[in-house]
């Protein structure tokens, strides 16, 4: 089901971990199609890894042309604490921009223990979190506008 009216959406994906990010990506952008956001309402942008998201994300909705965004990336755990610094920071900074302006960003990154538990969630056995993320900003636009009294659909 599409919504009744949208703009343009953006999808940031991080190239690290590239193999499963691609699919995230793709998740994303084909739910966003069933939303009403065909290909040319959708920009895809990569960054080169999740760090750099909440970044990307900030300054594509700082911009006024979208209505929602997704970000999409995989940060599997290592041998060090840096896995648990990223995970924190990047959720914490896609929620903060989020929040900051008033718009709804998807929460596509997997934090996994393996490389076989993140592709698992990238289309594979456990779905795909691209999609679902995507599927989530959509909704959560939806509560939004009637929130502020628009007529978008229950």
């Amino acid at each position: 089901m599409g919504d009744a009216t949208v703009g343009r959406a953006l999808v940031c994906a991080s190239r690290f971990n590239e193999g499963v990010t691609r699919r995230l990506a793709d998740g994303a952008v084909a739910t966003l199609a069933t939303r009403g956001y065909d290909a040319t309402r959708v920009d895809l942008v990569w960054v080169a890894g999740a760090w750099e998201l909440p970044l990307a994300v900030d300054r594509g909705l700082l911009s006024g042309r979208y209505d929602v965004a997704v970000a999409v990336g995989a940060i599997v755990r290592g041998e060090t604490p840096h896995f648990d610094v990223l995970a924190a920071e990047v959720t914490r900074g896609l929620g903060q921009v989020a929040l900051d302006r008033g718009l709804p960003v998807g929460f596509g990154v997997l934090t996994c223990d393996t490389l076989e538990q993140a592709l698992a969630r990238a289309g594979g056995a456990n779905g795909n979190k691209g999609a679902e993320a995507a599927d989530a900003a959509c909704e959560s636009a939806r509560a939004l506008a009637r929130l502020a009294g628009g007529d978008a659909a229950s």
